[in-house]
């Protein structure tokens, strides 16, 4: 037998920009990231949430005003295209296909650029449509979010839904950037704003406890809302979920072992059993806090600790518990994602606040019963908050 065995390395490097206005003319922000191409003009297809496109007065014609201003630098293939925002976007097939149509017609080529405006799942699905379009269309994602601003829309993964399961099909691809322009998020309703924070949370809780008790100290604040409480929680969950991916030795997810899926394995399970009725964000909250119990009831994680990781969520405006939880089938769902992972089991559980130790087998009676002890808890709580707000608004100058 002969054999040849090849080995190389690739470097991947991107930018994560912070802004306000990013389509005000004056910002040249986007401008200035296309002219480190070195090319002139860049073509670019802009792919927006039709969410975002609604509740943004006047996007569209900033866009093409943008466009026109900064026309050295960017040509627009087409008019912006609108996908339908949220799950919908990922569970059919019609938006990715569409935006394969587009690149093919336009003759966008590798070096062109799909620019995904929108929250976490138009940036999975147009990310998969780009990074499946010639193998690869150079992508920069505009995350809208407060959840696709620190967590979704910063890291390497891509990905549509298929079979019934989430992110069934995906790529691993990195952005050629990600610009967060922070006026986004003042067109989001109280219930987005909040499910962003549960992301912060969670990584707080397996990488950082001076960021967690940063949470803590701003819970109220960040209960509101409140702008500055809510751009440190973005940048500082932003900048962990970076060092993750660069620092963890395994960015592209080859091994077994995934932390930032903290709570995860139950709550991507509550989003289908719900058929996304409850947000990503909403999810995770629950399960970290199962996951949570499960850790304490491990003997892993502290009293004090756990006291402290409940009453943040609650106090955050989260609920810890549906019903669709008493229809899990924990078996079931810790096998599917075993599949998902690859390799043998892993989970995340917690040895302290900013301490994960990885798991590879479950009591399934004791995680039972940390859902009954979730449910009690819930009853025990005062009826839920009131309906939502008018979405959060900017204060006038």
């Amino acid at each position: 037998m002969r054999t040849i065995t090849q080995k190389f390395a690739v470097s991947y490097s991107y930018q994560v920009l912070f802004t306000r206005g990013l389509f005000d003319p004056g910002n040249v922000t986007l401008a200035g990231l296309l002219g480190q191409t070195g090319k002139s003009p860049n073509r670019a297809l802009v792919v927006i949430d039709s969410e975002v496109a609604r509740l943004t007065t006047g996007l569209l014609e900033k866009i093409s005003n943008y466009g026109k201003q900064h026309d050295a630098l960017i040509e627009f293939a087409a008019p912006p295209f609108i996908v339908r925002g949220g799950e919908i976007c990922k569970q059919e097939p019609q938006e990715v296909d569409k935006i394969h149509s587009l690149v093919e017609r336009h003759r966008l080529c590798r070096h062109s650029f799909i620019i995904a405006i929108g929250g976490g799942a138009v940036l999975d699905a147009a990310g998969y449509a780009a990074a499946t379009a010639h193998r690869g269309v150079r992508l920069i994602r505009m995350p809208t979010t407060v959840l696709a601003q620190n967590d979704a829309g910063v890291g390497v993964k891509n990905g549509v839904n298929s079979f019934g399961r989430k992110n069934f099909l995906g790529t691993f691809a990195p952005p050629f950037a990600v610009i967060n322009d922070l006026d986004f998020l003042h067109t989001l309703p109280s219930r987005e704003l909040r499910s962003g924070i549960a992301e912060a949370v969670k990584v707080a809780l397996i990488r950082d406890r001076s960021f967690f008790d940063s949470l803590y100290s701003d819970r109220k604040q960040l209960a509101l809302f409140e702008p500055a409480a809510m751009e440190r929680m973005i940048f500082r969950c932003a900048e962990l979920h970076l060092e993750h991916i660069a620092t963890s030795g395994d960015p592209f997810e080859f091994g077994s072992s995934r932390p930032l899926d903290f709570g995860h394995w139950n709550a991507h399970k509550l989003e289908e059993l719900t058929g996304g009725e409850i947000r990503h964000g909403e999810a995770v909250a629950i399960g970290i806090a199962l996951d949570s119990l499960y850790s304490s009831h491990s003997g892993l994680l502290g009293d004090l600790d756990l006291r402290r990781i409940l009453s943040l969520l609650e106090d955050l405006g989260f609920s810890l518990y549906h019903p669709a939880l008493s229809w899990l089938d924990v078996e079931k769902a810790l096998r599917e994602f075993q599949e998902h992972l690859g390799g043998e089991l892993t989970i995340p559980l917690l040895e302290g606040i900013g301490k994960k130790i990885e798991a590879h087998q479950l009591d399934t009676e004791l995680m039972r019963h940390c859902i009954n002890l979730l449910a009690e808890r819930r009853s025990l709580l005062p009826v839920s908050l009131p309906a939502d707000p008018a979405p959060v608004r900017a204060k006038e100058n």
